[in-house]
């Protein structure tokens, strides 16, 4: 197994990161709070010219015809910004599934051509989740009905907001009603469909967990740097070190349990689950610490809304209860370590039967 990044994946990623770091702040999340959507049509537009809309759509239907393993950094330098923009969702969730549908109803592939060019938006709704993200701004939304998926227009439903932990996050309950005319898939068929979808968006929101916890150490390690007390900076204080290199210890061990459970969504789907939750469970974990201990290092200057450290430790606590919890992510670990014909070692992870 050999799920090393190519250059082109890596200098792709280096450059939507310096893109969203240019145009994603804490003060332009903070005007987004104000807004009247909470999302910038400006930043969207500019994510669509760099084809990140269309990255997983096939060529056939516009897009640039890659895959998961492609996406994985980018979705990943999204944490790290703390985007608002459902991109990653977009991106990594809805177009694939859409991509899966083609050959099962028609109407998919006009929105993934529509979605490829950013002319309409979708969101997606999953029984792993109790609210919809960003369905005020969708014109679509794929939404689930025990091993159902169904597609309606957003005229067709009755959204409710919902409060979040994060002020940039978008929730809604969504109330509707399943007919022929907006089934798509059900079944055995559908089972799969959605237990892929699922996969696919808990890689997405680990790589954005490992992003968030790269940031809230980078930006904790500067700020012990620069606040001083009685004459020379907090970070020469040893516990503070010792705080931030737990961090950095945790972030290295999910980056290598992240970028193998992308590449085998990728490459073996249908093994993906054990995978998928050990990466969902190490970024959590990562994120999560990270968040515990900066706001110990920054001390009470951390407790304050005017601190940029809440936009990020607030977004890690809302994305580690998505797209599945981490008893629901523990027990299907449980369920592979306890499978005696489970392939556990050294020789099944790097060797030829991996």
């Amino acid at each position: 197994m050999d799920f090393t990044f190519t250059e082109d994946q890596l200098l792709f990623a280096e450059s939507i990161k310096d893109f969203l770091q240019n145009e994603v702040t804490p003060e332009s999340i903070r005007e987004s709070w104000d807004s009247e959507t909470g999302r910038s049509q400006d930043l969207w537009n500019k994510m669509v010219e760099l084809g990140l809309t269309g990255m997983l759509v096939p060529e056939a239907q516009g897009g640039l015809g890659m895959r998961e393993i492609d996406f994985v950094l980018i979705a990943q330098e999204c944490g790290r910004v703390a985007l608002p923009e459902p991109i990653v969702d977009t991106a990594m969730v809805v177009t694939p599934l859409l991509k899966d549908l083609v050959d099962k109803d028609p109407r998919c592939v006009s929105l993934l051509e529509k979605v490829a060019t950013g002319e309409t938006k979708v969101a997606i709704g999953h029984a792993a989740n109790d609210l919809v993200s960003d369905a005020h701004i969708a014109d679509y939304l794929l939404l689930t009905q025990g091993h159902q998926i169904h597609l309606l227009a957003k005229a067709d439903v009755d959204l409710e907001a919902q409060q979040s932990v994060d002020p940039s996050r978008k929730l809604f309950a969504v109330k509707w009603e399943a007919n022929d005319e907006t089934l798509l898939i059900n079944g055995s068929d559908g089972v799969g469909l959605l237990a892929a979808t699922l996969n696919r968006a808990a890689v997405g929101t680990a790589a954005q967990l490992l992003g968030l916890s790269e940031k809230m150490v980078e930006m904790t390690v500067q700020y012990t740097q620069d606040r001083e007390q009685f004459g020379k900076p907090i970070g020469t204080n040893q516990a503070l070190k010792h705080h931030m290199a737990n961090c950095a210890v945790k972030n290295e061990f999910a980056k290598a349990v992240l970028h193998r459970a992308a590449y085998t969504v990728t490459e073996k789907p249908v093994h993906g689950d054990f995978a998928v939750s050990h990466a969902k469970l190490a970024a959590g974990e990562a994120a999560n610490l990270a968040a515990k201990n900066s706001i110990q290092c920054y001390g009470a200057m951390g407790y304050t809304w005017e601190c940029d450290l809440h936009i990020f430790m607030k977004r890690a606590w809302a994305l580690d209860k998505f797209w599945g919890h981490s008893g629901f992510h523990k027990y299907r670990l449980h369920q592979w370590l306890m499978n005696p014909n489970a392939k556990i070692g050294a020789e099944m992870t790097f060797g030829e039967q991996a």
